[in-house]
């Protein structure tokens, strides 16, 4: 049984651990890199953690409260920009994927933007190479709205992304 919520700042260590295995595991999905995030200390990454209604990161925490997935959400600021949302670091660990884990922390951000007073659509990027997240996105209701040529370049090799929406 997996349990979704608001990562806490007494979380910092579980969550920091996991993001860097991202990063690290899949360095080609994320625009930051786990060369430039492994030295960063842990009461910088508290400062990030945030639990207000439009700037959060969601965990996927199993029953004996293992963090084994996350999503976050930010909200654009200023007054020609906040209609918009961005969803960013969707990650699982390996040996819980292809269990719905992703798409409830989805379903989830996506509930809590109806809430959000003014916000129309959230945004999203996935490299085109991961097909399994892209259909994922477009099954949940992201469409797609461009390709950006190699959005990351890692050791030399440049990476395509897909720059999908999802309208309120």
């Amino acid at each position: 049984m997996i349990h979704i919520k608001n990562i806490q700042p007494e979380h910092v260590g579980m969550f920091w651990e996991l993001r860097l295995e991202a990063l690290k595991t899949h360095p080609e999905a994320f625009g930051s890199s786990y060369e430039d995030s492994a030295g960063t200390p842990l009461d910088n990454v508290v400062k990030r953690i945030k639990n207000e209604k439009d700037n959060y990161i969601l965990g996927a925490y199993t029953e004996d409260g293992q963090l084994r997935g996350m999503v976050g959400f930010v909200r654009e600021s200023g007054m020609k920009l906040k209609h918009k949302g961005t969803i960013w670091g969707v990650y699982v660990s390996p040996a819980y994927r292809g269990q719905g884990i992703a798409q409830t922390l989805l379903e989830e951000v996506l509930n809590r933007g109806k809430e959000i007073e003014g916000l129309k659509q959230i945004h999203l990027s996935v490299v085109t190479a991961n097909k399994t997240a892209s259909e994922l996105y477009k099954k949940l209701g992201f469409e797609t709205y461009g390709i950006e040529k190699n959005a990351l370049v890692y050791k030399g090799q440049g990476y395509d992304e897909e720059l999908m929406a999802y309208y309120y």
